[in-house]
């Protein structure tokens, strides 16, 4: 890893808060991603299961956590497996975990290796009543590969038909949606790094530089700040591709009199940050541009304000949508008869704003977390209204990421400049 050691408290507390939501004389079981194949004898690059990290921030392969707080034996209520250190492997891939690395990662003090798992795992399952067994259930999730965890399932129902067997997912959708105070540190960080690269970016760009001039200087920027790397790839679309929601070609020539809308964030500690800005190339707005602009930063503001416990996304959506319409009738993208004969299941003002407005944040980008249920203290958003006019050829995005408190939230991004007016003094600089 290129980040340095966190706090083992962090996962300590995140295994204490899964297993007090475990059934009495139950086993959870937890089992790492596969290495994936691309072309001939290559794989893709590793990335950790994101709940098996979530509990012991292992990102070594053949990995698995399991957890048995009635576990007769106290040596063995939790248990980090890994794969047995290979001199001849080692020389090819780089070094495994010893014992004492993944307990100082980990805070679990007994490490078991993956090839004598078998034999101790049976007995412990064999006392136990109820099993836990992970899944990949994310709301966004669209791709129907039997992963690793699907296929354990499979093997453990096979091998212990009689057992009793609960979702660790669904538990897991409500704890990873409340950040701990540790958690949010570890964000914080890769927020700084995301925070001193656009600050970076903003004396970089002028008419004539490449996207992918500007995506580069962004992994360039990150890998020096110790992070892992980018959080997603990275959206660098300037002039009319900034009405591609997940444009990434990041090919073409920055013009002079264009906007640039730059939608990327650092992955640091497994936590990602997620931030857009979007700024003329030439350092100046026009006039049109940033009326354009300062619509889309008093809907951002609107959002923020109203973004609290208590509301759901969908009505914190619809609020937003109905200062959107009025900020669109506003700027001349909305007449008045448009909204009067809106269809209300297309409602006049998504021509110009065509995607949600916040999204859980985390480990994962599009991170676990309630989508129906009222926002409760500790969860952790991104906040991203956008207007994109077809006609003008303009798109403009502007997020920052929120921690929602008790009262309200905290920006955890309140330090990037993000007015006009701040763009354009540093871009002069």
């Amino acid at each position: 890893m290129k980040y340095l050691p966190l706090n083992p408290q962090l996962f300590i507390e995140n295994r204490k808060r899964f297993t007090s939501q475990m059934q009495k004389n139950a086993i959870a079981i937890f089992v790492s991603n596969d290495e994936v194949s691309s072309n001939g004898d290559a794989i893709y690059t590793f990335k950790q299961n994101s709940d098996l990290f979530w509990l012991s921030g292992i990102e070594q392969e053949d990995s698995m956590v399991i957890l048995f707080p009635d576990n007769p034996d106290p040596k063995y209520r939790e248990v980090l497996v890994l794969v047995r250190p290979n001199e001849l492997k080692e020389k090819w891939d780089g070094k495994r975990l010893r014992v004492k690395e993944a307990q100082a990662i980990s805070g679990i003090s007994t490490i078991v290796w993956l090839d004598s798992i078998d034999g101790l795992l049976q007995p412990w399952v064999h006392l136990a009543d109820t099993i836990y067994l992970d899944s990949n259930e994310n709301d966004r999730k669209a791709n129907l590969l039997r992963t690793r965890e699907y296929r354990f399932i499979d093997e453990m129902r096979s091998r212990y038909p009689l057992h009793q067997y609960q979702r660790a997912a669904k538990i897991m959708k409500e704890l990873r949606g409340i950040k701990t105070v540790h958690e949010v540190e570890v964000l914080q960080k890769a927020i700084d790094i995301t925070e001193q690269t656009f600050r970076r970016l903003l004396q970089f760009i002028r008419p004539g530089v490449m996207e992918y001039e500007i995506e580069a200087e962004i992994f360039h920027s990150f890998l020096s700040q110790r992070a892992t790397g980018t959080a997603y790839n990275s959206i660098i679309a300037s002039g009319d591709n900034a009405r591609t929601l997940h444009y990434v070609s990041n090919n073409a020539e920055c013009k002079d009199g264009d906007l640039i809308l730059m939608d990327f964030g650092a992955e640091y500690g497994g936590y990602c940050a997620d931030l857009t800005r979007t700024v003329p190339v030439n350092g100046k707005f026009t006039r049109r541009q940033k009326t354009v602009y300062n619509a889309c930063l008093h809907l951002h503001n609107y959002a923020k304000s109203i973004l609290k416990p208590g509301i759901t996304i969908v009505d914190y959506t619809d609020k937003v949508g109905e200062e959107a319409t009025q900020q669109f009738l506003k700027i001349g993208l909305l007449r008045k008869s448009d909204v009067k004969n809106e269809d209300p299941e297309n409602r006049a003002y998504r021509k110009y704003l065509y995607h949600g407005i916040s999204h859980h944040l985390g480990i994962d980008v599009h991170d676990l977390g309630t989508r129906t249920e009222p926002i409760k203290a500790g969860m952790v958003f991104t906040v991203e209204p956008g207007i994109y006019i077809e006609e003008e050829k303009m798109g403009i995005r502007i997020e920052n990421n929120l921690w929602i408190t008790r009262n309200g939230h905290k920006d955890l991004m309140k330090n990037i400049p993000i007015t006009a007016e701040e763009i354009e003094a540093l871009m002069k600089k």
